[in-house]
């Protein structure tokens, strides 16, 4: 069983920057992945970055070279830089953790993209 606790979420102006994180509960260093995803309102929850293996990351072509994600195993964190942000960012992100075959979620944190 593992907690995951996100952070960071707010509103900012589009080209603006945010940094969410997400706190685990226990050590990270042998979860099979650790991640971000979103859903809109309407829309899917889909998958924006996620790190598999403590080294491999993936991003989603709609953010690669905007958005930046990094892990603090010390810290038990993941965390997700976002930058030049778009009205189309907005979305509840929720953090994700593979504890192969189980998935863990977060309460989810909103990020609104407005002027």
């Amino acid at each position: 069983q593992v907690q995951l606790v996100e952070s960071g979420g707010g509103s900012v102006q589009p080209g603006g920057s945010l940094r969410l994180s997400c706190a685990a509960s226990r050590n990270i260093f042998s979860f099979n992945a650790m991640g971000w995803y979103r859903q809109a309102p309407g829309k899917e929850r889909e998958l924006v970055a996620n790190i598999i293996s403590s080294s491999i990351t993936n991003y989603a072509d709609s953010v690669k070279g905007r958005f930046t994600i990094s892990r603090e195993n010390a810290k038990n964190t993941v965390y997700l830089q976002m930058n030049s942000l778009k009205p189309e960012d907005t979305a509840v992100y929720y953090c994700n953790a593979n504890i192969y075959p189980i998935n863990y979620w977060g309460q989810g944190t909103q990020v609104t993209v407005s002027s």
